[in-house]
């Protein structure tokens, strides 16, 4: 299953790829070369297919637990000041994801969108400590009453160059569903509140939509 938002990516370089296949063996008469084409384009096609992967993800609902957002390494947990919806300190919890990771974004708790700001910025790398506050990307701040009020921000990276955001404001969303993608490399950022109790290590691995990265404290 892949998700919408790479049907034309692939429909696009399938196309490439053919006509340069077709060129190759109308052109080039060495068997190897046009083999070599041929490998390179499978490989690459690919690539291209696992990337927009989108498998399919049974969330368990909890209101009081804050699951992946993505999949990817935890690269930071620590106290931050959030200044742009909060405007105090919470724990940030930073998941960052390769090129190989899927690259679906769900939304870590159920609840309804209060908020959803798109920033146009910089590519620096997604793992740069100013990424966070200067690379192109979106924040996204959903509440229910079990957990409050649970901000996520789809931060653009070096090879980044679209963030795809489905959450409007107003509207309910469920745990673990679809909620954006960012193309080709990228990190998010999940804002908890102080006292939380956060159920990940820095460099631990996790899945979008199972993992559960902090508790709501009851």
């Amino acid at each position: 299953m892949f998700h919408k938002e790479g049907y034309k990516i692939m429909t696009i370089t399938a196309i490439i790829l053919i006509a340069i296949n077709i060129v190759s063996y109308s052109l080039i008469n060495i068997y190897w070369v046009r083999f070599a084409v041929l490998a390179a384009s499978v490989v690459l096609f690919i690539l291209i297919l696992q990337f927009f992967r989108n498998p399919k993800r049974s969330t368990t609902q909890n209101n009081k637990h804050i699951i992946a957002p993505v999949d990817g390494k935890v690269v930071a947990i620590e106290e931050v000041y959030e200044k742009e919806y909060f405007k105090d300190n919470r724990i940030q919890i930073s998941i960052f994801m390769s090129p190989i990771n899927v690259h679906v974004t769900r939304h870590p708790i159920g609840g309804k969108v209060k908020f959803s700001k798109y920033h146009p910025g910089k590519f620096l790398v997604a793992w740069h400590p100013k990424s966070s506050e200067e690379n192109e990307r979106t924040t996204v701040v959903v509440e229910n009453d079990s957990a409050g009020e649970i901000m996520y921000r789809q931060i653009a990276g070096a090879m980044a160059k679209r963030i795809v955001n489905y959450a409007d404001v107003g509207t309910e969303v469920i745990q673990g569903s679809d909620s954006g993608f960012i193309k080709f490399g990228s990190r998010v950022d999940v804002f908890v509140p102080v006292g939380t109790q956060v159920n990940v290590e820095i460099n631990q691995k996790v899945k979008g939509g199972i993992s559960v990265i902090a508790n709501i404290p009851s």
